[in-house]
């Protein structure tokens, strides 16, 4: 973990729900990387925090599909059984990870050496490798054709996770996938289709290592080959309502310029899956500003105006609603490396998981985070790293 942490006082417990309509938290992917978002929400659970809406994207949809379909006393026990299934030694190998680790130079050669494991035997509970390989035999059909088998991950859904809870509606849930055929974003969303494990698979069906899922005679990737953040179906939505967004990144779209090829590999994966979310928050900020104005702008008109075209078309997109966009990064390090998505091992998922837990509870400190934004864009934004330094 690098040096040595000063201790985190549960300072983040509150009491009352924060004044916004919804609370919701959105997920992105990125593999082994998704511990980090359960150690974020063990810190809201901790804090009573509860979303009201999920959406998430390859792995964000996996834990997104593990906390919504499951009680909130429920939940954080259900992440934990998850995550350490799937992070256990494949092939019964013995658990490298577990070795003592001197220096920087030597966890990054243990990190290869089980990111190695993950490729020659996958992650329990999670996929496999298909045999024979699909680069010796053609598959016949397009659920084969890929490197691993992903029926573990259909096994574990069905026992983790109460599907009829999702589809009751209790909480708003939403995952992104691609539809293969046509190549468009598809949001799939339980206030407008019933949830299978086939819906969460599909957000993570990231070729060629996972196959295409089918879903009533479409197929469908992982939606991060489009988009890998949720945000902006969330913020767009309609009817909009004061939200209170936490911003889950797995991959962090700042760095350091690479100084070799494992880093230079790295941050173009980093670069390509951020998703560059805080491009779209400035965005959604300029948009919000002037749907306030034209709110404000309606008001002031006589009443004889209102009733012309171009008045009714300023009253369809104005909107005085406000927004906290709390960005939650993992900033990996750099031993981690480029198979840092899919290094599965039980140490780095404690390392992960933990990172996650400490950076909400520190950012849970920042009183501001929770309150009304009075700004007149009416949108707040917060970043631990830029503006939450102890």
């Amino acid at each position: 973990m690098g040096g040595r942490q000063r201790p985190i006082e549960k300072s983040h417990h509150r009491r009352g729900r924060p004044p916004f309509e919804r609370i919701a938290l959105l997920l992105q992917g990125g593999g082994a990387l998704g511990a980090y978002q359960a150690g974020v929400y063990q810190a809201l659970a901790e804090a009573d925090l509860h979303p009201d809406w999920i959406a998430g994207i390859s792995i964000g949809a996996i834990n997104a599909a593990l906390i919504a379909g499951n009680p909130t006393e429920k939940r954080v026990e259900r992440l934990r059984e998850f995550w350490e299934t799937v992070s256990r030694p494949p092939l019964g190998l013995p658990d490298v990870g577990a070795f003592q680790i001197k220096n920087e130079y030597s966890h990054r050669v243990v990190n290869q050496l089980l990111s190695f494991g993950t490729l020659l035997g996958g992650a329990p509970g999670f996929f496999q490798p298909r045999l024979p390989p699909p680069l010796i035999i053609p598959p016949e059909s397009i659920e084969n054709l890929s490197h691993y088998d992903v029926s573990p991950l259909k096994a574990t859904l069905a026992q983790l996770v109460d599907f009829d809870r999702i589809n009751s509606g209790e909480t708003h849930l939403s995952v992104g996938a691609v539809n293969v055929r046509t190549g468009n974003f598809v949001y799939f969303d339980n206030e407008r289709c019933d949830f299978t494990p086939a819906h969460v698979m599909a957000s993570g069906s990231l070729p060629p290592g996972f196959p295409a899922t089918e879903i009533e005679g479409e197929y469908y990737w992982d939606g991060g080959l489009v988009s890998n953040t949720p945000l902006q179906w969330v913020l767009d939505s309609e009817p909009r309502k004061d939200t209170l967004a936490f911003q889950i990144d797995l991959w962090n779209a700042r760095g350091e310029i690479p100084r070799n090829l494992i880093e230079s590999e790295t941050r173009q994966k980093e670069i390509r899956y951020s998703s560059r979310t805080r491009a779209a928050t400035d965005e959604f900020k300029k948009k919000q500003q002037l749907r306030r104005a034209a709110a404000k702008l309606i008001e002031r008109i006589p009443g004889e105006l209102r009733q012309t075209e171009e008045a009714e078309l300023l009253a369809s997109v104005a909107d005085e609603k406000v927004y906290n966009i709390v960005h939650l990064i993992y900033r990996s390090r750099k031993y981690e490396g480029a198979s840092k998505d899919y290094e599965f091992s039980r140490r780095t998922m404690e390392e992960h998981w933990k990172s996650g837990y400490n950076d909400t509870v520190r950012t849970l400190r920042h009183p501001e985070v929770l309150q009304r934004p009075n700004g007149r864009d009416g949108v707040f934004t917060f970043d631990l790293a830029v503006d939450g330094r102890d």
